[in-house]
């Protein structure tokens, strides 16, 4: 698979995506949108694909949105732009786990695809935020919306109403980053985290996702009745047989995804 703005690598199970538009600190326009879209959709019925990580070329992870096509749409382009489907939520709603690991600048658009990730890993250095104040508007990728879930009202209130940058480590006290690792070590961390989920079951993978986007979107009662429904899925599958032969058997389970 090749793509304009995106390098693609894939090796047990991983598929490492990173941005390269490094001249433009990987700022998302269409194009680098479309290639990540593209590409996620390739995999998805891919069996060799179990676990994706996203990453960005040079010093950025992606630093907000391309300015100049921005610029250049009018209102009604602008918010056909941001309209699901797009980038945001395919990451959010792709049926295998999704690990960003933030080498460097996660500002504006960026962010808002760190957040729509599973887990993330930040660099120390590394900055993120949501700056679209200080151009006179605000984020539309779904940055007012999950921000606040992940660091409370608050703090999302500060980086909204100032669109000040914070650093890893307060990101990661703050609940916006998961983990910050060394620079040298990020890939390292991310590629370990990735195998121990790629090990597991593809189809209990795909549902525990499901399980956690309904804990964000849905009441509790709701979330906790749809939690029966995914179990019960995941109860009838062979992979759940495999798996309680395997533990009884004291081996390792060979997983269908079925």
């Amino acid at each position: 698979m090749q793509y304009p703005t995106l390098l693609v690598d894939v090796k047990d199970g991983i598929a490492f995506l990173t941005l390269n538009r490094p001249d433009k600190r990987n700022a998302l326009n269409a194009e680098a949108r479309k290639d990540l879209m593209a590409c996620l959709n390739a995999m998805r019925d891919d069996g060799a694909v179990r676990v994706v990580v996203v990453t960005g070329g040079g010093k950025a992870f992606a630093a907000g949105a391309d300015i100049d096509e921005m610029a250049a749409r009018s209102l009604w382009e602008q918010r056909q732009f941001i309209t699901p489907p797009h980038i945001y939520d395919a990451v959010s709603k792709y049926p295998k786990p999704v690990i960003a690991a933030i080498n460097g600048f996660a500002l504006g658009a960026g962010c808002e695809l760190a957040m729509a990730c599973d887990y993330r890993l930040a660099a120390a250095g590394a900055k993120l935020g949501q700056p679209e104040i200080n151009l006179g508007i605000i984020p539309g990728g779904g940055g007012t919306q999950r921000l606040p879930r992940l660091v409370g009202t608050g703090r999302a209130a500060r980086l909204l109403f100032t669109g000040e940058l914070i650093d890893a480590e307060t990101a990661e006290r703050w609940g916006l980053v998961d983990e910050v690792v060394a620079p040298e070590g990020l890939l390292g961390r991310a590629e370990e985290l990735a195998r121990k989920m790629a090990e597991k079951s593809p189809l209990a993978l795909k549902l525990a996702k499901e399980a956690l986007r309904a804990a964000e979107e849905l009441p509790l009662r709701e979330s906790l009745a749809r939690e029966i429904d995914l179990f019960s899925m995941a109860f009838a599958s062979e992979d759940k047989r495999e798996g309680i032969a395997a533990f009884k058997e004291n081996r390792k389970p060979v997983w269908t995804g079925r």
